[in-house]
């Protein structure tokens, strides 16, 4: 009954930006402080301890030791062997049903309960008072921005918004009915041979190390996934991309690149937009789904992060991860 409840919540959220209502302006930020998240069931803690076990096979006792959050170290359990050419017990776990890769303070999900937040605060709070760049930002350095954070975070990204000729070339090379994510993966890989100072393989920098130039990544991927994006359905559509827009929010501009044809007067509708960027903050982050596990993985290598995203991208186009999403939208 609690998850129904929670999700006509939401569902009253987007509906409510698609009412007849007069569109609002751009909704007030919300404070950094605590906010009710406090009302919602927190993950368990005070688990830790240690965990007995008696190996059957050789009636040894071992003392694992247990986290707080009521994990073990699956390398625990390489010391429980049945002799010199047993190289310890392994765990065989498909799919990462019962295994935790990282621990994370970036999201919280029960489905069960209905929940989903974003450092600490409520998906709810956020959809209905927050944009999706100030989302963005929280998931990214763990607050929400102040006004002037919020104003230089979206100039760099308004920056980074413009796509090379050679990618977009590479768009509309690809076949007038291919897939709109087969065409994202292959332009987000393309963005690596165009930024050769984000490629640790040909400048040797500590890319995943360095503040600076990982923050210069993320803002030109947020910047240049929407014009990226837009290309590929206008490709479907056999249309010539669209230039962004400079002057129109996130979501604006997104919508803008879709169906302006290039006329720079064109103004997105107001609520549609709202809806979007409320989409785009419930898609926002879902722990370690399949596609944050490929980037994960491909990042381990230290490769470049658009090669590592491109591999993200490729796990989402499958039909038991995003599309899914696909089927019901």
């Amino acid at each position: 009954m609690e998850t129904t409840t929670s999700a006509r919540g939401r569902l009253a959220i987007l509906a409510a930006h698609l009412s007849a209502a007069p569109a609002r302006s751009t909704p007030p930020l919300l404070e950094t402080s605590c906010v009710s998240s406090q009302d919602f069931a927190h993950p368990v803690g005070g688990l830790g301890g240690s965990l007995t076990v008696i190996d059957g096979r050789t009636g040894r006792k071992y003392e694992i030791p247990v986290t707080e959050e009521g994990t073990v170290r699956a390398t625990d359990l390489k010391k429980m062997t049945t002799g010199k050419l047993d190289k310890g017990l392994k765990l065989y776990d498909p799919g990462y049903l019962n295994t935790a890769p990282v621990r994370s303070s970036i999201c919280y999900i029960d489905g069960d309960e209905g929940i989903l937040r974003y450092r600490g605060y409520p998906i709810e709070e956020l959809a209905e008072g927050s944009t999706f760049l100030e989302v963005a930002y929280l998931l990214m350095y763990g607050n929400l921005p102040s006004k002037s954070q919020l104003s230089d975070w979206e100039f760099a990204i308004a920056q980074h918004s413009a796509v090379p000729q050679g990618v977009l070339d590479i768009i509309h090379a690809m076949p007038h009915d291919a897939h709109p994510m087969g065409v994202l993966v292959s332009a987000m890989s393309a963005l690596s041979v165009f930024h050769p100072d984000a490629n640790p393989a040909l400048r040797g920098q500590d890319l995943y190390h360095s503040k600076q130039v990982r923050d210069k990544q993320i803002a030109r991927i947020l910047g240049k996934a929407p014009t990226i994006a837009a290309a590929a359905y206008l490709r479907l559509a056999g249309r010539p991309p669209v230039l962004p827009s400079n002057d129109l929010s996130y979501s604006e501009n997104f919508l803008y690149m879709l169906d302006s044809l290039g006329n720079r007067s064109y103004k997105p509708n107001p609520r549609l937009a709202r809806v979007l960027d409320i989409l785009f903050i419930l898609h926002a982050e879902h722990e370690m789904n399949c596609s944050t596990a490929a980037a994960r993985h491909l990042a381990s290598s230290g490769v470049d992060v658009y090669t590592a995203l491109a591999g993200a991208v490729g796990a989402l186009y499958g039909p038991l991860h995003g599309g899914a999403n696909e089927a019901v939208l």
